[in-house]
């Protein structure tokens, strides 16, 4: 059991619906330095059930009077992507720190929009990139950051799974749904590509920014066959290493995540779990200099938590911040459209030029 601090974030959860059961919710529960102070969600079935298990201490079915309480000093935005940049615009203009589900958004120009916030407000925005606090995955960052030198060379892949829901419904609870709930007027489903992109691509591109830093160009192929989607991406990164970043959805198979990266100075292997198991990642971190692999075990896989945590920690301490900020969200947006353009195009795009939707 976490032994909590005696300065806490007082939390609000805007959205109580998957997402927030199967991550937030418990994550503020359980955090040493945050508490679930507030909920907020439009239909009161979802609501009610909610507060009864989590026993918040406000619940609200109007966002607005949310943001109102003065207690309140933070907002986890756990909504549908099309919410993500309205809800958390308001939230940082009432004065509250946001961390937002990623993706931020779903264009540049909105993730612009957000940006602005972020600066008038002085609030901190930190986006659900939560991976970046799996500790083993930290662990390696660290190897690649102080140790490995030079990068020549990463090889990225994430790839979803037929089987994920079958492994995933025998380890999750049942998730509590409303007929009431407020869902946004389009179909986020209607056009698979953009969804699929935005869902599980938003990973894939900030891992491999988290590793080898910004990405400058891209050049990308798309396969639809047998009703998977398979994107290969050709990368440049701005220090001149190259990368190789695979997006495929569904694979036939178990869930495929992890990446191979080369330096200098060692290397580094990765496999990565489906998110809902909470695990760490299996890292290999080979050190040139002694010809030694190393295996850290990432014992608190619940990234999560951890996530917050890492919020927390900025919010009221002033540590540094260790999550993705909203200039990390657009830099994934810009990858994002990038690799929809050039599958359009079949060239070349550069990050810097693009424009619009995913």
């Amino acid at each position: 059991m976490i032994e909590k601090e005696n300065r806490r974030l007082r939390v609000g959860v805007l959205g109580c619906g998957p997402i927030a059961q199967f991550a937030h919710l418990e994550s503020c529960v359980k955090a040493r330095n945050a508490d679930l102070y507030a909920i907020c969600d439009t239909a009161p079935d979802l609501l009610a059930r909610m507060g009864a298990t989590y026993e918040p201490e406000r619940m609200f079915s109007d966002y607005d009077a949310m943001l109102a309480d003065p207690a309140l000093e933070a907002v986890i935005v756990a909504t549908s992507d099309a919410y993500h940049v309205p809800m958390s615009i308001k939230a940082l203009e009432a004065g509250k720190h946001v961390l937002c589900e990623k993706p931020i958004g779903v264009s540049v120009e909105e993730g612009r929009t957000l940006a602005d916030a972020v600066k008038r407000s002085g609030k901190i925005l930190q986006v659900g990139h939560m991976k970046r606090f799996d500790p083993a995955l930290e662990a390696a960052r660290d190897f690649v950051r102080d140790d490995i030198g030079e990068i020549f060379a990463l090889k990225a892949w994430y790839c979803d799974s037929t089987h994920r829901y079958t492994n995933t419904d025998a380890v999750q609870p049942l998730p509590v749904t409303s007929k009431l709930a407020r869902k946004p007027s389009g179909n986020p489903k209607a056009d698979l590509r953009q969804y699929f992109m935005l869902a599980h691509g938003s990973h894939l591109v900030d891992t491999a920014r988290f590793f080898c830093g910004e990405i400058v160009a891209v050049r990308a192929r798309l396969l639809q066959r047998a009703g998977a989607y398979c994107w290969f991406v050709e990368t440049e990164f701005a220090n001149g290493a190259l990368g190789h970043l695979d997006l495929t959805v569904a694979v036939r198979m178990d869930w495929h995540e992890g990446f191979q990266l080369y330096g200098e100075n060692g290397s580094v292997l990765a496999k990565t779990f489906n998110p809902w198991y909470l695990r760490a990642s299996e890292v290999e971190i080979f050190h040139e200099k002694d010809a030694t692999t190393r295996k850290p075990l990432g014992a608190d896989g619940h990234f999560f938590r951890r996530q917050l945590e890492g919020l927390a920690d900025t919010a009221l301490q002033g540590a540094p911040m260790r999550g993705a900020d909203v200039e990390d969200g657009i830099a994934s947006i810009r990858a994002m459209v990038a690799i929809a353009r050039s599958v359009e195009t079949g060239q070349r795009v550069a990050l810097a030029s693009v424009t619009g939707a995913v």
